[in-house]
């Protein structure tokens, strides 16, 4: 009977990816939140690669989304720390939590300042292009701020 649980069934325990044990009654948080930090990187790296290869991302933004590798690498030792040597989470040793979280800021910051000069670009872009192709239409608000 060393099989069975407590109603009297099998107690079976297959795994077949990652994240089966979100479905399963015994999660364990902490080991779940691991497991998927650990595999996001695959998609984020492919995500980093098109972002890349498509060379319409504006280089500060481009920057920016390459930066968060650094945040993440420098959360892990960061988590290391408070764990062997504050015995508690990252979460709650505020010094390296709040140094960790400052560079997820420089990131989003970085991620926003190059998509704003990547619209600004964009839009100059487009009045130049539409200047180019109606010279007439570009001059006209200019003649009837003479006429007014």
């Amino acid at each position: 009977m060393s099989g069975l649980t407590p109603y009297g069934r099998r107690n079976f325990c297959c795994r077949s990816s990652l994240l089966d044990q979100a479905w399963g009654t015994h999660v364990n948080a902490q080991e779940l939140a691991t497991n998927i930090f650990s595999t996001s990187i695959v998609p984020y790296s492919a995500f980093l690669y098109w972002l890349t290869k498509s060379k319409k991302t504006p280089p500060l933004a481009l920057f920016g989304f390459y930066f968060l590798l650094v945040f993440v690498f420098a959360t892990i030792p960061a988590g290391v720390i408070a764990l062997k040597v504050y015995h508690k989470s990252l979460a709650n040793v505020d010094f390296l939590h709040g140094s960790a979280e400052s560079m997820l800021t420089v990131t989003n910051l970085f991620i926003v300042l190059g998509l704003r000069q990547g619209v600004r670009q964009a839009e100059q872009a487009n009045q130049q292009k539409a200047q180019d192709t109606n010279p007439a239409e570009s001059q006209r608000p200019a003649d009837t701020a003479q006429q007014q």
